[in-house]
């Protein structure tokens, strides 16, 4: 089973791995609530709990599609910790009014987006809100007042953010009534900013778990034609047998899991035995010298 962790010390408890939801209407043969329905109980029997989806996400309309799901079963909902995230506006069927993609993190704009999430949803709380990018033309007091609104009416339990940078989350965080659980970003062996530009460093000073989207690089991990990807496929191939026939997709993730700030890695397949394997990630305890081993495969170079 698939272990728990706090995201803060009072923030909300989620399970290690989460299951993204960003490409669930991507393939035609998945993107039917009776199929998710059968993903979402492989998930439960792996001990994965935390749903992560957005409100941009399938230009506006997978919140809609998990919640025609959730409604199949009386109940599932309860037993799953939903995170979704608002601020990112792009012109689209959904929205035709709009002319050119956009952030907005105003206060009546957060308070907006919500409620419509807990509509498609169709809940009456959301676990974790996450501001999805940092909006340049809104002050972070704004911000704070539709989080901190929205805190308060209790229609979401903690709230983050996603993308900012160190500066960014300091500024939000110091208008916050209640302070803030995570900062969701890109991590994976092809892009390791979080542990170069003090956001990783940053979770641990404040007690909180980053989240790591596009552990996999979005896919550009399994491309050989890359060299980095190739010499991590062949390190993978190298450490494999060591860590039970482990695959380079199980080793990256159990790359990310093993950094000292406990992030969550954020699983995106509308796959059946993807999402078994991946859960596999979890049992590996890499050993130092092979977590510097694929740090060195993916930079081609040594530690300086």
């Amino acid at each position: 089973m698939i272990s728990r962790i706090s995201l803060s010390s009072s923030g909300p408890e989620f399970s290690r791995l989460v299951y993204g939801t960003w490409r669930f209407l991507d393939d035609p043969a998945t993107a039917n609530p009776a199929d998710l329905l059968k993903r979402l109980h492989a998930c439960l029997d792996l001990g994965i709990t935390t749903l992560d989806t957005a409100e941009i996400y399938g230009l506006y309309r997978v919140e809609e599609f998990i919640g025609q799901t959730l409604r199949l079963e009386p109940g599932l909902r309860e037993k799953f910790e939903i995170v979704t995230k608002s601020g990112i506006y792009v012109p689209c069927d959904f929205h035709p009014d709009r002319k050119v993609a956009h952030y907005n993190a105003t206060a009546a704009r957060i308070v907006k987006s919500a409620e419509k999430s807990l509509r498609f949803l169709g809940t009456d709380y959301i676990d974790l809100l996450l501001v999805h990018r940092p909006d340049w033309l809104t002050s972070a007091d704004e911000t704070a007042e539709g989080l901190n609104r929205l805190l308060k009416e209790g229609k979401i339990r903690s709230a983050g953010v996603s993308n900012y940078n160190v500066h960014q989350f300091d500024l939000l965080n110091s208008r916050m009534d209640q302070p803030l659980v995570t900062n969701q970003v890109e991590f994976s062996l092809l892009h390791m900013d979080p542990i170069y530009d003090g956001t990783a460093d940053q979770c641990q000073k404040l007690g909180i778990k980053p989240m790591a989207w596009s552990p996999l690089a979005k896919g550009a991990l399994m491309d050989t034609t890359q060299p980095a990807s190739a010499r991590l496929h062949a390190k993978a191939l190298e450490l494999s047998a060591k860590y039970g026939n482990a695959t380079l997709d199980q080793l990256a993730y159990a790359w990310i899991l093993a950094h000292p700030s406990q992030p969550l890695p954020i699983i995106g397949t509308n796959k059946m035995d993807r999402l078994l394997a991946t859960a596999k990630a979890a049992e590996i305890q890499l050993e130092r010298e092979d977590w510097y081993g694929l740090w060195e495969a993916a930079q081609g170079q040594s530690i300086p």
